[in-house]
């Protein structure tokens, strides 16, 4: 009997019953590990290097960018003001397109191992650490979740694949905990997009500082927010809410919503609004499950991976060109997704096997991904049918 229930117990941990939560950090994080991961990382060094497509494509997108650029002069501010639509925009463009650069040039050394690249890199997180000490107005949780979600992509790839040295890593590191972190780690009750690009940044910042608390505790609010951003059936008449928010009625629930009242499946809470911010939702959506995939937790196989499957599908039915019927925003959508399905499309499709005919059709459609010049960056290089 006890050579049965052992073997019983073993089953089941196979299975996934008996794993740790979730949403619970690793006891040892993986580095790097935010997003994309060395084995990621290799392959597509790997394709690019043979001349393979679509990576070679990807890789030339990515080197012809402004972001590679050797010449880059980094912008770093003490405060840095953003309103509402960035105006002001006091430094918010500037500090975000100098973290998108320092991840790009951080790709660059990994495929080239060309060290100018690694030592433009750190440049550019050295002088931003050297300086800012916090983000004001109205946007400043959602610059700072932007911005804080690829300073520790490029981070994570200098100071684990680098070994030319970084002396500012430390200063660098307390950049992200003090200024960063207690801006966005408490969440937001605006769009849901905010708080899931804020939850991104929050989770990638807590594997470079190894800070298994506010892992957890960004974990926890990115699973809450994820629910009531994406709906499916199973939810009910009414999607899942964020309880902070006090949505205890229907008329709150649908103006929240832009005013859909009639949900289904793969509908998310910014649809009506516009398929790009509907886009920054799913993206976040996709980093945070990737980046607890290379920590060691399925993310994917959750209803989290359920809900950014439906989202994708959804979504990329009118990004093709299916007419809206009336009932869904009144028949009209306003356009424009992004370049934001290859994570979620490589994780669902490629590695789990799940259908998702769309979402292949338009990650095809829009091959080599390139960035939206916000948080998200070169993703058919890095996640491309990347199976590592």
């Amino acid at each position: 009997m006890r050579r049965t229930a052992l073997l019983a117990a073993v089953a089941a941990l196979v299975a996934g019953a008996l794993a740790w939560p979730a949403d619970a950090a690793p006891t040892t994080f993986a580095h790097p590990g935010v997003t994309v991961s060395k084995g990621q990382l290799d392959f597509a060094r790997a394709k690019v290097t043979a001349g393979a497509q679509p990576w070679k494509g990807a890789y030339d997108q990515m080197m012809a960018s402004r972001y590679a650029d050797l010449n880059r002069t980094p912008k770093p501010r003490a405060v840095v003001e953003c309103g509402s639509y960035s105006n002001p925009n006091y430094g918010c463009t500037d500090e975000r397109e100098d973290a998108i650069a320092a991840y790009t040039q951080a790709l660059a050394w990994y495929i080239t191992r060309d060290e100018r690249y690694a030592k433009k890199s750190i440049q550019l997180m050295d002088a931003w650490s050297a300086v800012i000490t916090d983000h004001t107005n109205s946007n400043a949780p959602l610059q700072t979740g932007w911005a804080g979600s690829s300073w520790p992509k490029a981070a994570e790839i200098i100071k684990h694949t680098y070994t030319g040295g970084w002396a500012g890593s430390g200063r660098f590191a307390t950049m992200l905990r003090d200024v960063y972190l207690p801006e966005i780690i408490n969440g937001s009750n605006s769009n849901g997009n905010w708080e899931l690009s804020m939850m991104e940044a929050a989770v990638g910042i807590s594997v470079f500082l190894e800070d298994r608390t506010s892992y957890d505790k960004a974990m926890a609010k990115f699973r809450t927010r994820a629910a009531a951003y994406v709906y499916l059936a199973s939810d009910g008449d009414l999607p899942k809410t964020v309880p902070s928010q006090n949505l205890d009625t229907r008329d709150k629930v649908v103006k929240y919503w832009q005013g859909q009242s009639t949900f289904v499946t793969g509908l998310t809470q910014e649809t009506c609004r516009d398929l790009t911010h509907t886009g920054y939702g799913i993206s976040a959506i996709s980093h945070v499950a990737e980046t607890s995939r290379i920590q060691g937790q399925d993310l994917y196989g959750t209803d989290v991976g359920e809900r950014l499957r439906q989202a994708l599908g959804f979504q990329a039915t009118y990004e093709l060109g299916t007419a809206v019927p009336s009932r869904l925003c009144g028949g009209s959508l306003h356009l424009g997704l992004g370049p934001v399905t290859e994570v979620g499309y490589n994780a669902l499709h490629n590695r789990i096997g799940m259908a998702m005919t769309n979402t292949q059709a338009l990650t095809e459609r829009n091959r080599p991904a390139g960035s939206n010049n916000l948080f998200v960056a070169w993703e058919t290089l890095t996640h491309g049918d990347n199976l590592s």
